[in-house]
């Protein structure tokens, strides 16, 4: 199928960028348009006189553009006839790792809701970053707070988002719960606000800094105001840790009148609100927008989720005299990412768009596949999560324990509530990562039909 020239026009919307070449920025947003359904893959374009026409460029840039993605598999081009777009091996690699599919051993390990590498860009990010990093050999591998590039590159990202930011309120570290480790060692808080359920990590992170927690209900349906309202006012003066965007593990959105709350809450009280952005960019959602931020907050961001959590690449966002006073922490060396795998995360960022929209958009079938074989059954209860990893059951008839007992003899590791809690409360819950493909997902239901 032939598509128009106006059709194009309107798929790419608003692709120029002022900071690449017209070439370069036209080859991202024609893979950006496939990758997110916009463009069909199998579509002809129109000829490159006439798409150079109709988007007010050169030939030249057309040609070049389509040169680009002819590389890298994107574009097939027969002599004498139209380019057909595509989607190449690189943009059709797995999502789950090897683990949660049971190809690396007979057990389908579930106990962790992660996304393996995009192998093909990551190797080729690689390779580039390796072949510039000779100016970084050259110097004493000090990573400080973070090489300038890529301060310069995630503070250019919240700035498109619409949180202003320079690169002196960034400070790399080496994975979110590095992050965390190291503010919860800044401040040192004796009281910590955290949701129940919440990421199980920064549990025990907060717990080892000396900190008493004090949790506050979260559903798939939101956050409970009225045990927010106590917990912030018992952690006065203190430090709260929240995960808005796509709640780990719920996968719930909190709404912009909570934030509000939260915000008022925090100010109120005094206490250092920390949030968790690590699944603000699996958004699942139809129309993927992201929700404004809450005013105030102390930001952690990692590309665990939305790359691989391999790379080791987290960072605070905060205004710049708190980031020098972090940087100024013993810990700060040792939980720091090494200069060159900071230069391989630069080098990916700028493909990031594209990794995004192939992940949300497979993630966004499983997720619904996993949903419609679990729909219609008295055992359990979830609501479909706008974004996220994993789907949150709330068993019925079985204690969370004992379905995890039984589906790990059957061959299939999962996490029961608990394990989120920092009470050991959610007995009847338990957490279904949705991340494998299709036919494994088929399978994790079947054991779960047992297993209940």
């Amino acid at each position: 199928m032939r598509v128009r020239d106006d059709y194009v026009v309107q798929a790419l919307g608003p692709w120029r960028n002022a900071k690449a070449p017209l070439s370069a920025a036209l080859a991202r947003a024609l893979r950006e348009a496939l990758l997110d359904g916009r463009i069909r893959p199998g579509s002809e374009l129109p000829a490159e006189r006439r798409l150079a026409a109709a988007l007010g460029v050169s030939r030249g840039t057309v040609t070049a553009a389509l040169e680009r993605l002819r590389d890298a598999g994107w574009v097939r081009t027969r002599h004498g006839s139209a380019s057909t777009v595509q989607l190449p091996a690189a943009a059709t690699e797995r999502i789950a790792p090897l683990s949660a599919t049971g190809e690396a051993g007979s057990l389908i390990d579930l106990r962790r809701a992660a996304p393996a590498a995009p192998q093909e860009l990551y190797l080729e990010a690689a390779r580039r970053a390796t072949e510039r990093a000779g100016p970084l050999l050259a110097e004493h591998g000090e990573p400080g707070p973070g090489i300038p590039e890529l301060r310069a590159a995630i503070a250019a990202w919240y700035s498109r988002e619409g949180t202003a930011t320079r690169p002196e309120q960034i400070l790399v570290t080496s994975g979110a719960r590095a992050a965390l480790t190291l503010v919860a060692a800044h401040f040192g808080p004796r009281v910590a606000v955290v949701e129940t359920p919440t990421y199980f990590n920064a549990l025990q992170v907060l717990r080892h800094a000396g900190a008493r927690l004090v949790g506050c209900r979260v559903t798939a349906d939101g956050w409970d105001l009225d045990q927010l309202r106590d917990a912030f006012a018992t952690a006065r003066g203190h430090l709260a840790y929240l995960v808005p965007d796509f709640h780990n593990p719920t996968g719930a959105l909190m709404p912009p009148h909570t934030r509000r709350t939260v915000a008022q809450l925090a100010a109120q009280h005094q206490v250092t609100l920390v949030v968790d952005e690590t699944m603000r960019d699996l958004d699942l959602r139809d129309q993927p927008d992201p929700m404004p931020r809450i005013p105030g907050a102390l930001l952690i961001g990692s590309t665990s989720k939305s790359i691989w959590g391999g790379l080791r690449i987290g960072w605070i966002r905060a205004r710049a005299s708190l980031v020098r006073a972090l940087w100024d922490h013993p810990l700060s060396g040792p939980l720091s990412a090494p200069p060159v795998q900071q230069l391989v995360a630069v080098e990916l960022l700028d493909d990031l768009e594209s990794v995004l929209g192939r992940r949300r958009h497979e993630l966004r079938q499983q997720r619904d596949h996993l949903g419609g074989l679990l729909a219609d059954d008295a055992r359990w209860r979830f609501t479909l999560p706008p974004g996220g990893l994993a789907l949150w059951l709330r068993l019925t008839t079985a204690l969370a324990d004992t379905v995890v007992e039984r589906a790990g003899r059957n061959g299939v590791a999962l996490a029961a509530g608990p394990r989120f809690a920092a009470d050991a409360t959610l007995t009847r819950y338990l957490r279904v990562p949705f991340t494998p493909p299709r036919h494994v997902l088929e399978q994790i239901a079947d054991v779960l039909d047992d297993a209940c």
